[in-house]
């Protein structure tokens, strides 16, 4: 009889009962003298008990402010100390963190903050070509004349207090610094108090997903979702209080918050930030001066350190493991890490938002050639299995959706019902929109995907979203948005615009009107101007042979991926 593809995670590790903030201060009181962590741009370096005293000051300011448990606070930055106190002090003083990607412009968040109500919004002043307070300004010209903290915006009225981080003043904002005044005995006690009302169910996190219908989804994550995950994550790699995890993947994402700061914090382990984004030059440097034992990252970042021309100057013995994902990961780039990279215990994860992020990861001892072909095992307590196109659960080695239910699924889209029942159905399971194939060995590789989203160097973009704004162009009559492959970035956008009737227009044009508008990484790389699409006979457009077209005419092919 042959296997049906289904497997669980059984364990006899049993989940955390506990939520962040108690695990928090459990850790800091065991490992109060290692060191937690190192922001090497900021030239900070906290032990476990410095860590504790910072969190905690930020977040009885936090609540000084009249936040209370369940209202929304953005972040807005790029990677620093003061995101990581924020995550701790959010999750103590029962607030939900709404993770902003730093690469956000300005109607994205407004759609953001508006979306999941957000009360307070923390933001870095600037990061590379995003001007912060100009786009904060413009979303909310009542800065200007407000007292800080008590904003009354027309655009968004539950948006009371912004705190900027750095040491200049901005009108109507608090500064970050103004948050972390010494806390009174009182203060603290009232913490301990609040933290012991906290269940590990309650939701302490929203991170935004592309959605299919051209708006980002707000998945919701709890204290529970997130800590098991990042415990067990950890535990695959085998971590332990000895090591030290380079940590160039944003925080705003679940690779770095779950599998980073998280990961380290169930394991006692030390976070070590190289940069406030990921430069390639910094992490080598980071790897040898912090004797750093785990570097994660997407393919992307791991093939920018390895193909450095000064790479061989550099120390990277210490190196053990860490966790490649994002996107898939192609066999010589695997096969480099583990033998230039000294990272013969790299694993391979997979996941989503949704799931907490991973469902599956290799281990350290997973033969290579599993590591490259599939995305590991089932973690524990999870449990998945691959249906075919009627629901029914398929057998081994038949490709099919996946399907994933347990502890890391997401209670739900914030405020969006319908798009969650959608999304999970009356059993509790999570549709992934993957296709995937298991083996006899409970081993699974992804092979490519329901919908049509496009992983672009670890971001998730659907092109129904980059279609939609793109729609906005006066001149632009259709268009519709693929992925193509790109040895750099796994795939990159191309767009094929029909323009309006006499109209004409360039490549560059196109990319000058998405430019500050719209992400960076939504920017299509290749735009083909087209007089019609692929169609069926029903009139349903054939994307797939529009990437074969582009795939031809650029002389692109798939490359062997895990």
């Amino acid at each position: 009889m042959t296997l049906p593809s289904y497997v669980h995670g059984a364990s006899a590790q049993p989940l955390i009962g506990q939520t962040i903030g108690q695990l928090f201060d459990q850790t800091c009181r065991e490992h109060a003298r290692s060191e937690a962590l190192v922001v090497r741009h900021q030239q900070i370096r906290w032990s476990y008990e410095e860590l504790r005293e910072q969190v905690d000051r930020l977040a009885c300011g936090l609540i000084r402010l009249g936040l209370k448990p369940g209202d929304r606070i953005g972040i807005w930055s790029q990677n620093n100390a003061e995101w990581v106190l924020t995550q701790f002090a959010t999750a103590k003083a029962g607030l939900i963190m709404v993770n902003i990607n730093p690469a956000y412009r300005r109607s994205e968040l407004e759609y953001a903050l508006s979306k999941v109500g957000c009360r307070a919004l923390v933001l870095s002043p600037s990061f590379k070509s995003s001007d912060y307070l100009a786009m904060a300004a413009d979303l909310l010209p009542e800065l200007a004349v407000c007292e800080p903290g008590r904003l009354k915006s027309a655009a968004m009225p539950q948006l009371e207090i912004v705190i900027r981080l750095g040491q200049q003043r901005t009108p109507g904002m608090l500064n970050f610094a103004d948050l972390m005044a010494v806390p009174s005995a009182e203060e603290k006690a009232g913490l301990q108090r609040l933290g012991e009302t906290l269940q590990f169910d309650d939701a302490i996190n929203i991170q935004f997903t592309s959605g299919t219908t051209g708006s980002p989804k707000g998945a919701t994550l709890t204290h529970h979702n997130i800590l098991n995950n990042a415990y067990f994550a950890g535990a695959a790699m085998a971590f332990g209080p000895d090591d030290r995890l380079c940590i160039p993947v944003p925080l705003y994402h679940c690779f770095g918050m779950v599998l980073g700061t998280l990961l380290c914090l169930t394991h006692g382990a030390t976070m070590v930030f190289p940069a406030e984004s990921f430069d390639a030059q910094e992490v080598l440097r980071a790897v040898q001066e912090e004797g750093c034992t785990g570097l994660h990252g997407v393919p992307t970042m791991f093939i920018s350190v390895l193909d450095r021309p000064d790479f061989s100057d550099y120390d990277v013995s210490t190196l053990r493991t860490g966790i490649m994902a994002g996107s898939p990961c192609p066999i010589e780039v695997m096969k480099r890490v583990t033998r230039q990279l000294n990272m013969s215990q790299v694993t391979i994860g997979y996941g989503m938002t949704e799931t907490s992020p991973l469902s599956f990861q290799s281990a350290t001892d997973t033969p290579l050639d599993k590591r490259v072909a599939t995305v590991g095992r089932i973690h524990p307590h999870v449990e998945v299995k691959i249906v075919d196109v009627e629901g029914r659960i398929a057998p081994r080695g038949q490709s099919g959706e996946l399907h994933t239910r347990g502890y890391s699924v997401m209670p739900g889209y914030w405020g969006d019902p319908a798009k969650t029942a959608e999304a999970i159905d009356a059993a509790g399971w999570m549709r992934t929109g993957d296709l995937a194939e298991m083996d006899a060995d409970g081993y699974v590789n992804i092979v490519g995907r329901v919908k049509d989203m496009v992983i672009r160097g670890g971001e998730n973009i659907y092109p129904r979203e980059v279609e939609e704004f793109l729609y906005r162009h006066p001149k632009i009559q259709d268009v519709q948005v693929i992925g193509v492959p790109d040895d750099r970035f796994g795939e990159e956008l191309c767009a094929w615009i029909r323009l309006r009737d006499g109209e004409s227009a360039s490549a560059d044009d196109i990319r000058a009107f998405c430019q500050g508008q719209i992400a960076h990484y939504k920017i299509p790389r290749y735009i083909e101007f087209v007089d019609s699409f692929p169609m069926t006979i029903t009139g349903k457009i054939q994307k797939f042979v529009m990437r074969e077209k582009m795939k031809e005419k650029l002389g692109l092919a798939d490359g062997k991926t895990a």
